[in-house]
């Protein structure tokens, strides 16, 4: 019973002590927090051939952020940070919308692709100019994405000319409010990227190449990784998951705001990152994680919602949340909080029996040696 008992224990103490189960725990409290506000929370209908909800709806918003925390997830893993990406959604739902206004017909395919190709190109350079004033500039991470962030919101705005583009295309409405196989095609785009990055990370030697270069830049370099080149890559990659993140954002409203776009999902797709347990210090990081922490974010912002907490006191009521889940993650204060024996010390190791005979102890040992010592001194004397 207590062979049981003990395994029990265990393989419960080994559930907690995994860093996706805070998080989840987290999730399902918010969720259930939201059943006893909301009738029918958990309800998922279908209607005209497609799939309505409140689950539902909390993927298709925080497909957006899912998005943007993914490619924070690759810089931070490299140690560095990427505060530019707010920035890059305005510029890239302002290009867009700014191209398909000026089109002849806005609902032309042809017209519609061409003005997100180009907006995708843009914000390629975009992310490729961060990753090179960290990796060939040396410029600190922060310093270097904080340039765009300042400049890039100044660009959205000069696109805009100050204003809200609207638009009225069918086929650009698709990538943020349309669907697709019964579900949100915003939806579809994050599983799509999501499995992208998986196989590019897990299957293939770029991920362990980040978590070299995230440990040490230097030691990488060293050992034949082209530590330069991987840090342009995680750079462009998060630009390029900002920017469609913008083209989301700005489908979804059919509309364009340089100044508002985006504003501050850079620090939403930090906390996500952090909650899903990938260090800021750079190295080890998880995917999965990092796409749990974006369903936090965006479950509890329905949740303030739905709740009914007042606008004013929105942003503390998410920062209580979001401290208690980083406090629970935290093993340290666990142990404070909750209790528990620590683990005893190991004892020292006992000495092995040499032909047959128990060895002696530490103090015997050293005896022996005086004595031995003093045997091969007196048969010198002889000697002489």
């Amino acid at each position: 019973m207590s062979t049981v008992g003990n395994g029990t224990s265990g393989a419960l103490g080994a559930l907690t002590r995994h860093r996706l189960f805070w998080p989840a725990v987290i999730l399902g409290a918010l969720l259930a927090l939201n059943v006893v506000f909301t009738d029918n929370f958990l309800n998922v209908q279908m209607r005209d051939g497609h799939l309505y909800g409140s689950l539902i709806d909390i993927l298709r918003f925080g497909a957006p952020l899912i998005l943007v925390s993914l490619g924070m997830t690759l810089v931070i893993a490299t140690g560095g940070i990427d505060l530019s990406v707010g920035s890059v959604v305005a510029i890239s739902g302002a290009l867009a919308c700014m191209q398909i206004s000026d089109l002849t017909d806005q609902n032309a395919v042809g017209g519609v692709l061409s003005a997100i190709g180009l907006t995708l190109l843009v914000i390629l350079v975009l992310g490729a100019w961060n990753g090179f004033l960290v990796a060939a500039i040396g410029i600190q991470p922060i310093i270097a994405t904080l340039i765009l962030m300042v400049a890039g919101r100044g660009l959205a705005q000069l696109i805009t000319d100050g204003q809200i583009i609207t638009i009225n295309s069918s086929p650009y409405k698709l990538i943020g409010g349309g669907y697709w196989l019964t579900l949100p095609f915003g939806i579809l785009i994050v599983i799509a990227l999501i499995a992208l990055t998986a196989f590019l990370t897990r299957r293939l030697a770029l991920g362990m190449f980040i978590e070299a270069v995230g440990g040490n830049a230097e030691a990488s370099r060293l050992s034949g990784i082209r530590s330069r080149g991987v840090l342009i890559v995680a750079y462009t990659f998060c630009g390029l998951c900002a920017g469609i993140a913008g083209l989301m954002i700005s489908s979804n409203v059919s509309s364009a705001d340089g100044n508002n776009a985006g504003l501050w999902i850079e620090l939403d797709a930090i906390l996500a990152v952090v909650i899903g347990g990938t260090s800021l210090a750079g190295g080890r990081f998880s995917l999965s994680g990092t796409v749990l922490g974006a369903l936090i974010i965006q479950t509890l912002t329905t949740t303030i919602y739905s709740i009914g907490v007042p606008p004013e006191t929105t942003l503390l009521f998410k920062a209580l949340v979001v401290t208690i889940v980083c406090l629970l993650q935290s093993p340290a204060f666990r142990q404070k909080v909750f209790g528990g024996n620590r683990r005893p010390a190991p004892p020292p190791p006992v000495p092995k029996e040499e032909h047959g005979r128990p060895s002696a102890g530490p103090g015997a040992v050293a005896e022996q040696a005086r004595e031995e010592g003093g045997q091969v001194r007196e048969e010198t004397v002889r000697n002489r």
